[in-house]
């Protein structure tokens, strides 16, 4: 290959290609969005749609869904019809998952991102990523590392010392990596520690190249690279970008141009090269590629059984829920019962094939035994930088009146509030944790008119529920559940379906008791945002502080009830390298089957390093019928319970006396046991 050969696999030479050889028969390097489902198809050079026919796709229930799940089986089958997908629109790269820490709730990306945990997050992009994989698509995961906030996301710079990195940022990735075999990754926009991502040795080369020993590709963020020189030597592989000469681009001419001066080496060029091979080796020139499908009843199968898993119940104080069979009539108010969630925002959306909205679910359901009527009950009317929908927020009276005149004449009311994918979207921030477009009066005015409500929440992150928490006694979260979204929904509502999701994230009481808030650290003082909470991020920090929480993590209810006893361990001390079999016995106490994630929380006593309260080290998801108990068996590796000593820059075992716990979610801890680490 000529030098310019090479220089031209390392950019762009369309909007979601970079260039191939012809001359050897190179492809290009095909690839699209993303998280959500394989996005529409765009014309070359701009982003206005092709104008298929052809393209429409499996619209996925969203990470925190997926997050929500706690089943890794359920990440998987979202891979691997995500690879199905992206094989029948012939992209090698598709960009997913994105599994950023929600360290903060307001992110508008935390809906397109997994959840507040590093090991709960591991587990699903393992499994993410194979699923992809297996379909002889490259997973590009993202975005590394740090991208957890959007407000100044292109230029802000993330603070953060090298024990917080290790143990809280960066391991999802590097399971995603040495265990998940990712073919590809994406820099994030911002720095970190003063560096570029697209441009940071330490993380690019040291890292993740030499340390977890990755043999893929590094690709920018779209429009994320900022020289040529500092980019090329310190891991960058290709520059991905949006506008602009293509040739002109800092991996272009530019790039070939400093080759050619001794700033950068050839060697250095062939190794991006090299790399890029790999991942063609991998996918679109392997052996037996499979030749993909696309929206097929499968594909919608997999989606509604990751919504139907990930639907988290609040609560259900009186018993409302399942809905009985005596139902005759039903009021579905609100704007979020025919929205679709498939597209909106800035960001990766799909053209959906089909959608299920909450009123065409529960109709489907309901309708043949009840009478089902609709009022809007609000306008959702939020778009992101314009002045004219300053009063976004404000209560509609009239749609008020209208929907309470109708909650007075039915046997239930079921009010679809939250958010939609304008309000929660990649590029902006949520300003607050309060519900917009006026529901809290909307939610007053129903639930006092009919005190058989049950309130639905579609969102992809927290917010403030206090007054619903007082105030309703049925409140069920759903979130943008994808292309069977109603139907999942309805099948929880009528019982079909037991409740199983569990938050991925705290809900705090208030916005100030989050870390980032608490220490004034977000969106950051001149460009810079300092993670000061350190690796007290999420349920750690409530914890450690002993700060109650409105919901806690790994939180949800269930139609039937639970028992844990004889919780126990196989021996009573251990050294590093050792493997802890844990069992604990699990009973269905209801008269319904229903899945519960058995969660083990690890805390060490008396610690003389700064430690969580107590941290997820294993889970487990399972189905138990009613009245039978069922012993669940779960490892935990002592290696995994170091933390990373900055000093020493290793990871270190702490020995001593330490506390396994399994837990119904992170605040309700079952059963207890003791160990020791000599």
């Amino acid at each position: 290959m000529t030098l310019e050969e090479k220089i031209d696999m390392l950019h762009g030479n369309a909007l979601f290609s970079s260039g191939g050889v012809k001359r050897l028969g190179i492809p290009e390097l095909t690839s699209d969005d993303g998280p959500l489902g394989v996005r529409e198809e765009i014309k070359r050079f701009d982003w206005n749609s092709a104008n298929w026919t052809t393209d429409s796709a499996t619209f996925l229930p969203n990470g925190s869904a997926i997050a929500a799940t706690w089943n890794p089986d359920m990440a998987n089958r979202y891979g691997v019809v995500l690879g199905q997908e992206a094989n029948a629109r012939k992209k090698i790269v598709i960009l997913s998952p994105a599994f950023n820490i929600c360290r903060m709730p307001l992110c508008g990306r935390t809906y397109e991102y997994y959840s507040e945990d590093p090991y709960l997050n591991a587990q699903l992009a393992i499994q993410s990523v194979k699923g992809i994989q297996s379909q002889h698509v490259s997973a590009c995961v993202k975005h590394f590392a740090a991208n957890n906030q959007e407000a100044g996301r292109d230029s802000v710079n993330a603070v953060i010392d090298q024990r917080t990195l290790r143990e809280i940022y960066l391991p999802a990735f590097k399971a995603a990596i040495q265990q998940g075999n990712a073919y590809s990754i994406m820099s994030a926009y911002n720095k970190v520690n003063g560096y570029w991502c697209s441009e940071n040795d330490f993380m690019l080369n040291k890292i993740l190249k030499k340390e977890w020993g990755f043999k893929g590709v590094v690709m920018s963020d779209w429009g994320g690279t900022h020289h040529t020189v500092a980019a090329a030597n310190n891991g960058l592989d290709i520059e991905m970008g949006t506008s602009g000469a293509y040739d002109q681009w800092y991996f272009a001419k530019p790039l070939l141009a400093a080759v050619k001066a001794g700033q950068v080496s050839e060697k250095t060029i062939d190794d991006k090269v090299r790399r890029i091979l790999w991942v063609m080796y991998h996918t679109s020139m392997s052996e037996n590629h499979p030749s993909g499908s696309i929206a097929t009843p499968a594909h919608s199968k997999a989606a509604y059984d990751i919504a139907s898993e990930s639907i988290v119940l609040l609560k259900n104080d009186v018993g409302l829920l399942p809905l009985k069979n005596n139902v005759k009539s039903i009021a579905v108010i609100g704007d979020n019962a025919t929205r679709t969630f498939a597209l909106g925002g800035y960001g990766a959306g799909v053209k959906a094939k089909h959608e299920v909205t909450a009123l065409a679910g529960i109709r489907a359901k309901f309708g043949k035994t009840a009478e089902i009527k609709f009022a809007q009950g609000y306008k959702a009317n939020y778009l992101a930088n314009k002045k004219k929908n300053a009063d976004y927020d404000k209560p509609d009276q009239a749609l008020i009146d209208e929907a309470v005149a109708l909650a007075k004449t039915t046997d239930i009311a079921i009010l679809c509030i939250g958010s939609n994918r304008e309000y929660e979207s990649e590029a902006h921030d949520r300003k607050n944790l309060e519900l917009p477009f006026g529901e809290q009066t909307l939610i007053n005015a129903v639930t006092a008119s009919n005190p058989n409500t049950v309130i639905i929440i579609m969102a992809g992150a927290p917010y403030d529920l206090n007054e619903i928490k007082r105030s309703a006694h049925t409140i069920v979260w759903s979130w943008f559940n994808g292309s069977e979204a109603g139907n999942a929904l309805a099948d929880v509502l009528k019982g079909v379906i037991n409740p199983s999701g569990k938050l991925p994230f705290t809900f705090p009481v208030s916005l100030h008791d989050s870390p980032a808030f608490a220490l004034n650290t977000y969106p950051g003082d001149s460009l810079t945002a300092e993670y000061k909470e350190g690796i007290l991020v999420g349920y750690r920090w409530y914890d450690t502080k002993k700060i109650d929480p409105l919901y806690c993590f790994g939180y949800g209810l269930s139609y039937t009830s639970f028992g844990y006893s004889a919780l126990k361990t196989d021996k009573k001390s251990y050294k590093p390298g050792d493997k802890i079999a844990v069992s604990v016995n699990v009973t269905n106490k209801g008269n319904m089957p229903g899945k519960e994630v058995v969660q083990l929380y690890v805390s060490k006593v008396n610690p003389t390093v700064l430690k969580a309260d107590k941290e997820l080290k294993a889970f487990k998801k399972i189905l138990i019928a009613p009245g039978k108990t069922i012993a669940v068996a779960m490892n935990v590796g002592i290696n995994d319970l170091a933390y990373f000593d900055d000093k020493q820059s290793k990871w270190v075992i702490e020995p001593g006396e330490y506390k396994i716990m399994a837990a119904s979610s992170s605040k309700d801890i079952r059963q207890v046991a003791s160990f020791s680490i000599n």
